[in-house]
């Protein structure tokens, strides 16, 4: 399947303002602009700018339920969620309330295969066996009514801390933490999980102070920031100021080696360089090995591996990480083929793709849809849904939701709900991605009126696939100076893209690698030294054109060292 073609479009140029350390040289000062970071405190926030947690909704409330707890030795289970956001909001309830004087402190995670999603009325049931007191929900809770009401039947607590959008209705929890909550007067709504759990924990620091409860010295939450960085970057949130100032602080410790044995091990068996590592290594390497543990395991696995303080431990979980990431790949790439193979076959008109494609096979796994969804949302640039059955032979289908910018995933399920009541089971998520559950009896239904509303929000200027360019880099830049200043200037992300360059250049020589990578070697027009560049998935059976317009990344190019770069093709087209 050939992948939509971007346009590509530079941004408009925005004047830095003139408050700047003269380490920061004037490229990056100008790419900071551009993403609204006129100044430094913008551009590198640190953790002093933090917002104050007050203005969470439910907070006091949360406080006094977490205090009495610790303060009476109750039973406190925190119940993770079963991806990387989930098992790192997980690990900083458990430390967090552990350092924070709670003397009875557990932790359970739902098994997608069993439980299905969240605090489940099944997952209740089992965590009787623990006699829990206060159950405390980190990256999800808010769609679990009666998984809650469950809880509160047994005579339980339950605090719910989310990020999810919530309906029309709260579950009936003791409190809610969540900045998304209606009225919620907290100024960033772009929180992961792992970001409100953090919160509270601080919260409840300031709380615990006040009532006299460290006359030792209070801990240190900053410790705890590694697994704040590794969840907020690998859940796709926007990273705001706010976001950024965490994922910075926790990059920085991971950097200097200060990180927990897990995530230690983690980016070890990444391959990655742990002096140097960036969010794109969070992302892209050591997010996935975390989530791979939820999608096809079993992310109890996980969640040990990022609680454990034993490096041999550690060592030994992060490479059964490894081995179930490398499954998963496997397991995603067959179904891929699969969906592109259906796609293939629905094409329609003069060969579009569906509006918002609709897929099903029974034989998916249903932990990896998801990705299955994103892949083909990134392809085709449109809405994309994928389903499996919830188990092998289900009558009921879990299905998983990605989107384009402009298009809010989960405010549409929400429409589609609301026109066709019962047709979804349940649903959430937020406006990128989203979760769903069906009968599979529904789904033909539940397809008609997905594409209709589809069909009514979705215009030609949402299916143009863009790539905003920062524009061209002067001859001079491309140097291991600027290119690890490029590096080193985020966290990079969602919200706060890493630097996106275009230009014409001349192909000088050219080789696949692989199956489907391209090795190329080129000249700048303004520039006598030729420049090397590694295009993935460019390699399309031939040639490429002589002369190619390309929109890449300039990265320091480690495997040849020295003060090699490289640029990092996105996008090529014929000059």
């Amino acid at each position: 399947m050939t992948p939509a073609a971007p346009r590509i479009r530079r941004r408009d140029p925005v004047t830095p303002g003139e408050s700047w350390p003269g380490n920061v040289p004037p490229l990056l000062r100008r790419i900071y602009a551009a993403r609204g970071a006129d100044r430094f405190e913008l551009a590198r926030p640190r953790l002093s700018d933090l917002l104050p947690p007050d203005a969470l909704g439910g907070l006091a409330a949360a406080l006094e339920l977490l205090a009495a707890a610790i303060r009476d030795g109750r039973h406190i289970v925190v119940v993770g969620d079963f991806d990387c956001d989930g098992a790192t909001a997980c690990a900083v309830g458990v430390r967090g309330l552990r350092m924070l004087g709670a003397k009875r402190v557990s932790h359970a995670v739902p098994n997608r295969m069993v439980h299905g999603y969240g605090l489940s009325p099944a997952l209740v049931d089992e965590l009787a066996a623990l006699q829990p007191e206060l159950l405390v929900t980190v990256d999800h809770g808010i769609a679990c009514h009666a998984g809650v009401a469950a809880a509160r039947a047994r005579g339980w607590q339950v605090l719910v801390t989310d990020h999810h959008l919530p309906g029309q209705q709260l579950p009936p929890a003791d409190a809610i933490v969540n900045p998304n909550c209606a009225g919620d007067a907290f100024p960033s709504k772009c929180l992961a999980g792992v970001g409100v759990i953090f919160y509270v924990l601080v919260a409840l620091r300031r709380h615990l102070r006040q009532a006299g409860a460290f006359p030792q010295g209070e801990p240190d939450l900053s410790t705890l920031l590694d697994l704040v960085a590794v969840g907020t970057i690998a859940d796709l949130v926007p990273l705001d100021a706010n976001n950024r100032a965490l994922a910075a602080a926790g990059l920085r410790r991971l950097r200097a080696g200060q990180g927990c044995a897990g995530l230690r091990a983690l980016v070890e068996v990444c391959g990655r360089d742990m002096a140097c590592l960036t969010a794109a290594d969070i992302g892209f390497a050591v997010g996935p090995r975390l989530n791979a543990a939820g999608r096809l395991e079993d992310m109890a696995l996980g969640i040990e591996c990022l609680l454990t303080d034993d490096p041999a431990r550690a060592r030994e979980l992060a490479g059964i990480l490894n081995d179930i990431n490398a499954e998963r790949r496997a397991v995603q790439q067959a179904m891929t083929d699969d969906a592109e193979a259906a796609l293939s076959r629905a094409r329609i008109g003069e060969g579009a793709p569906p509006l918002a494609p609709c897929l099903f096979d029974p034989e998916w796994h249903p932990g990896v849809v998801g990705l299955v969804a994103s892949k083909m949302k990134e392809r085709l640039h449109r809405p994309v849904l994928a389903f499996a059955p919830a188990e092998p032979g289900a009558q009921v289908l879990r299905g998983s939701a990605r989107s384009i910018p402009g298009f809010h995933i989960r405010d549409a399920l929400a429409a589609v709900d609301a026109r066709h009541p019962g047709l979804v089971q349940r649903f959430g998520g937020h406006a990128m991605a989203a979760g769903l559950t069906l009968d599979l009896a529904n789904l033909p239904a539940f397809e008609q009126a997905w594409l209709a509303h589809a069909q009514a929000a979705l215009d030609d200027g949402l299916l143009q696939a863009e790539l905003l360019s920062d524009g061209e880099l002067l001859p001079q830049e491309f140097d291991r100076f600027h290119a690890e200043a490029l590096r080193d200037g985020g966290p990079w992300g969602q919200g706060f893209p890493e630097p996106l360059f275009d230009g014409h250049f001349e192909v000088l020589e050219w080789r696949p690698i692989g199956e489907r990578h391209l090795r190329l070697r080129l000249r700048h027009p303004e520039r006598r030294e030729p420049l090397a560049a590694i295009h993935f998935g460019g390699w399309q059976g031939g040639a490429p054109a002589p002369h190619l317009h390309l929109a890449y990344r300039l990265q320091p190019d480690d495997y040849r060292g020295g003060a090699a770069v490289q640029l990092v093709v996105e996008h090529a087209a014929p000059a």
